[in-house]
């Protein structure tokens, strides 16, 4: 009598794996096509993507135990896994890494977090303060801050020449109540023009800065793209809040491929080769991602080493902070110092220049 039931529960056992597989399968397969799907037409799609670095370890499991259990499944899920021989390495770098020579390009990109996210009960000015020693003892050649704040009784300019002697500082900044904030872009290159890209209905935006290195000028944009402005603990304490979070990123995931395209533009009309950088607010298995990723590298992928998450609250599952360089650059090296200033890490790359700096 106990044969049937032992038959029963290996059917049943094997319909729950095959099911399990099927559903990450096609979670994956989803991921993949989130970089084509314009989220403007389909927003959900993005949503598969952010989901990879955790869909991806869970499918290798499956295949790890479909070898194992010599299961059908095995070869679909091999099938699947195959394009992350593509996508892993924007997430994780293993390579040795290699000293940047003196005369490289160095360059930072971080977003402070207006200055919020420090020790309980920090001053705002007390952090800024702290930040600002840590950026200058990186001795950039060029910073690029985003989500930069100051309040109302600090004048930008006094303050930004006492932290920052020797850089020519470009900022465009939206005032409110407590104070300012927006980007900030610091050079200690020659800056031969400048401009910002407003984006609509947003106080996210982009600054671009053409700078002089020592044989060629490159266009610099830091990006700040539309936010996702949502809080983790309200999901649980707050009424609505679930509808709330849904609205707020149907609309990040709307707006930002609007304003990628709007910097795309000035990318693609400059009359020099074009950094983009920033807060891009979207993950590497995105559509954003790619659109930017066209006629330039990501410095990560090139020179990094270890994880590339820069998302300091969700780490290691959330890298939307990059620095990409066109071909007339090569990048050296590249790291993500763990540093507790903000909700974001920041990035660090140096450059050599190529001599390639045409269109």
């Amino acid at each position: 009598m106990a044969a049937p039931k032992k038959k029963e529960r290996h059917w049943l056992s094997h319909l729950s794996f095959g099911t399990l597989s099927l559903v990450m399968a096609g979670l994956l397969v989803l991921a993949y096509l989130s970089v084509v799907v314009d989220p403007a037409q389909a927003w959900f799609f993005t949503l598969f993507g952010l989901l990879y670095p955790v869909v991806l370890p869970a499918t290798v499991l499956l295949f790890v135990w479909s070898l194992l259990r010599r299961s059908h499944m095995r070869l679909l899920l091999l099938v699947v896994l195959l394009p992350s021989l593509f996508f892993f390495g924007r997430y994780v770098q293993f390579r040795r890494s290699a000293p940047a020579e003196e005369g490289a390009l160095k360059v930072v990109s971080y977003n402070v977090g207006l200055f919020v996210h420090g020790p309980e009960g920090a001053d705002r000015l007390v952090l800024a303060d702290s930040v600002s020693r840590w950026l200058r003892a990186q001795d950039a050649d060029l910073i690029c801050l985003q989500e930069f704040f100051l309040p109302n009784e600090v004048s930008m300019d006094n303050w930004i020449k006492r932290h920052f002697p020797g850089y020519k500082a470009e900022y465009y900044v939206f005032t409110g109540k407590r104070g300012a904030f927006g980007n900030l872009t610091l050079s200690r290159r020659p800056v031969a023009d400048k401009g910002k890209i407003n984006f609509e209905r947003s106080t996210n935006l982009a600054l671009w800065t053409d700078v002089r290195l020592d044989s060629s000028v490159f266009r610099l944009y830091n990006c700040h793209f539309e936010s996702y402005n949502i809080s983790l603990s309200n999901l649980v304490k707050k009424d609505g809040a679930v509808e709330e979070t849904e609205r707020k990123m149907r609309r990040s995931i709307t707006e930002r491929p609007k304003q990628v395209a709007e910097v795309m533009r000035g990318v693609d009309s400059a009359p020099v080769q074009s950094l983009v950088l920033g807060d891009f607010n979207d993950n590497p298995l995105s559509y954003t991602y790619m659109r930017l990723l066209r006629g330039r590298h990501d410095s990560f992928v090139k020179a990094g080493k270890g994880f590339g998450a820069t998302y300091r609250t969700l780490w290691p599952l959330l890298r939307i902070d990059y620095i990409l360089y066109p071909t007339g650059l090569q990048a050296v090296t590249y790291e993500v110092p763990h540093v507790d200033y903000s909700d974001h890490y920041p990035i660090i790359a140096t450059y050599y220049e190529t001599g390639r700096n045409t269109r």
